[in-house]
């Protein structure tokens, strides 16, 4: 056996539990090794009985005297016990633990670690942590509480864990250059793995977990730039030619002006373009920043030059919405355009220069012909597996140029870790003409009177309205009862509009009706949409100036600013309000944040020092892991893991080994 053994070697771990593990993501020992620590309980004060007082806590070792089971009149069983040592003797209180009494006998020598408080008259340890004899695993020192999943306690996973260090330990060996760790003061991995697990003080478990966190971060670098090395080595693309003069024509015939983060983008990836290397770009933007344009601009130079775009969109809608946009920008060229839906029939496809689709372009048995250029938009919807799968299918020896592109901005450190193979251009600023939103959060006293207000805008200004909830049916689950209901809030918006045509969508409407349904709001047919985040991207509608988001609490900055985005789009004024029956004064500032500041970088920024980065990316992505170290708030030692991957020329084979 070794550290790559499976976990299942290790004592009291049959396949129930083996399971169990791997919803920790822990199959062989040196997964169980690295499972770190979140927190500590401070068990260090060891005190004899007679010296202990209420409200501290504290560690005992004595003899147990005696445990019983008692009833309270409700009919609950409370286990209480007595443990003496030289100096005195006092009462342990657990709850509801009736199991106790077969683990625990009179006279035993036991240690017990908690809280001091009064039971009765008396002062009692309450619910403490215990272990038989001299042992101080659980007791009498820093106690590591570990991320758990149902059936596997802190408890268990501290006895599994000192299992395999003391079986294993020894055959901890370092790969990491020394002069790494002597730079930065890194201790070995054979001593961070100690000092996570057995720390004296809270100072060295920090060191410990600051060591394996770097390490977690170098890998992800290094694997990235293993990642990016193999697709310039390994493929090869159409360069194409770039004529300024017809360019230049062409954005000329923009109905509006590049902005200046535009222009820079643009001329990123008409470098990568030109090359023979297949570009792999990464294209982030705000909401509204203009990114389908910059891709449109892609796409006319693969078509001068003779070349097919395939662009894929996560949702139907967004497909629709990228099919009359590049339509609208190409009127006056000679390009093709194909729209790939699931009803798609393979007679009706003509000669096309750019097919734009969902999912359906993997499935859909599509001949491409030449394709230079794969656009994937909303990139982070799809699984690793969805991406390659498509170049797979349009790749004719040739690899295509890859443009990304994301409206969920995402902080730099996360996207230059998470996508570190990937080129990175970034679009900051809204094009002329698009209007402040001003955003009001709404508490409970005050909905009712936004209904009305809502449809004096209607009747006097002329304007449309959205109103997103957060789910499709009413929830059974009581924690979400609360939770609007896209279906129940339509029917109590039709009572509440009397004068206003209201409409309904949501995911689980076919492609033909929500079309019907977003075609009927586009022309005006439709004056208020109710609808799930479903709009969340890809929905242009000028005329509509009001966006209200039921338990906007729910959602993420990132989510709410997007969601937002949906309106300001025309020459009127626009509000978003955001209705919220949350009483957390920490929920109620994250809310008002968005009422401040109109940035969803800065916003990305906030939301993930407040909710982390699965809000901020919207879905934990297939084929991405998630940090279990680390935290994307190291910023600092994000930016040292660069650094030094960077340096790194050549991989050390135990270094590659270990992370590639």
């Amino acid at each position: 056996m070794n550290l790559d053994s499976s976990v299942a070697n290790l004592s009291l771990v049959g396949p129930i539990y083996q399971k169990k593990l791997e919803k920790l993501e822990i199959k062989t020992i040196k997964d169980i090794l690295y499972h770190v620590p979140h927190r500590y309980l401070d068990f260090r004060l060891v005190s004899p009985i007679n010296k202990i007082q209420p409200g501290e806590t504290v560690t005992i070792k004595g003899k147990l005297v005696s445990i019983k089971n008692i009833y309270t009149k409700w009919g609950k069983k409370i286990q209480l016990g007595e443990v003496e040592d030289k100096t005195g003797k006092i009462n342990v209180v657990w709850f509801n633990q009736p199991f106790l009494i077969k683990n625990l006998f009179e006279g035993m020598e036991i240690s017990l670690a908690g809280k001091v408080n009064w039971f009765g008259r008396k002062k009692a340890l309450i619910s403490p942590e215990y272990e038989k004899g001299g042992n101080t695993l659980h007791t009498g020192r820093l106690i590591p509480i570990y991320p758990e999943t149902s059936g596997l306690s802190s408890k268990w996973l501290r006895g599994r864990i000192n299992e395999a260090y003391e079986e294993f330990g020894s055959e901890i060996k370092e790969y990491l250059p020394a002069k790494i760790l002597e730079e930065n003061d890194f201790p070995s991995l054979a001593k961070a793995i100690r000092l996570v697990h057995y720390p004296a003080s809270l100072e060295e478990a920090e060191k410990g977990r600051k060591r394996l966190a770097f390490e977690e971060l170098l890998f992800f670098q290094l694997i990235n730039k293993k990642r990016k090395k193999d697709w310039q080595e390994k493929n090869s693309s159409y360069p194409l030619k770039i004529e300024k003069k017809v360019l230049d024509e062409f954005i000329s015939s923009l109905p509006f002006i590049l902005t200046k983060s535009q222009v820079k983008a643009v001329f990123e990836i008409l470098s990568d373009l030109s090359s023979k290397i297949p570009m792999n770009r990464l294209l982030e933007g705000d909401v509204g920043s203009g990114k389908t344009v910059v891709a449109a601009i892609s796409a006319f130079i693969s078509f001068v030059n003779g070349f097919q775009t395939v662009l894929m969109a996560p949702t139907q809608i967004l497909a629709q919405q990228h099919y009359e946009t590049l339509s609208s920008l190409f009127k006056d060229q000679k390009v093709r355009i194909s729209l790939i839906t699931s009803g798609f029939k393979k007679k009706d496809l003509g000669r096309t220069d750019i097919f734009i689709g969902t999912h359906a372009l993997i499935h859909q048995k599509v001949d491409f012909d030449k394709v230079a250029l794969v656009v994937i938009d909303e990139q982070h919807r799809f699984g690793v597996e969805q991406r390659e799968h498509l170049v797979k299918i349009v790749k004719k020896r040739i690899t295509p140029h890859i443009l990304t592109m994301t409206a969920t901005p995402i902080p730099r450190t996360v996207a230059l870790t998470l996508y570190g193979d990937l080129d990175l251009s970034t679009l900051k600023e809204l094009p002329l003409g698009r209007q402040k939103i001003i955003t009001w959060v709404i508490p409970p006293f005050k909905q009712a009177k936004a209904y009305p207000w809502i449809s004096q805008q209607i009747q006097k200004e002329g304007i449309q309205a959205f109103i997103v909830c957060p789910l499709i049916e009413e929830s059974e689950v009581e924690t979400m009862k609360t939770v609007a209901s896209v279906k129940k809030k339509y029917k109590e918006l039709k009572s509440l509009f009397k004068k206003e045509k209201l409409g309904l969508l949501h995911g689980r409407l076919s492609a033909k009706e929500k079309e019907r349904v977003l075609d009927a709001f586009r022309k005006g047919n439709i004056d208020i949409l109710v609808t799930t985040p479903v709009v969340e991207v890809g929905i242009d509608i000028p005329n509509a100036t009001i966006m209200v988001i039921e338990g906007a609490e729910r959602f993420g900055l990132a989510q709410l600013h997007q969601l937002r985005g949906r309106v300001g789009r025309g020459e009127k004024k626009s509000y978003s309000l955001l209705f919220t029956e949350s009483k957390s004064l920490k929920v109620l500032a994250r809310l008002k944040a968005l009422s401040k500041n109109l940035s969803g970088f800065d916003l990305a920024e906030l939301d993930l020092k407040l909710r982390g980065p699965g809000e901020i990316i919207g879905v934990k992505q297939h084929g991405y892991v998630d940090l279990k170290i680390a935290s994307w708030n190291d910023t600092d030692l994000i930016h040292l893991s660069q650094k030094v991957a960077g340096e790194i020329k050549v991989f050390p084979r135990e270094l590659e080994k270990n992370c590639c």
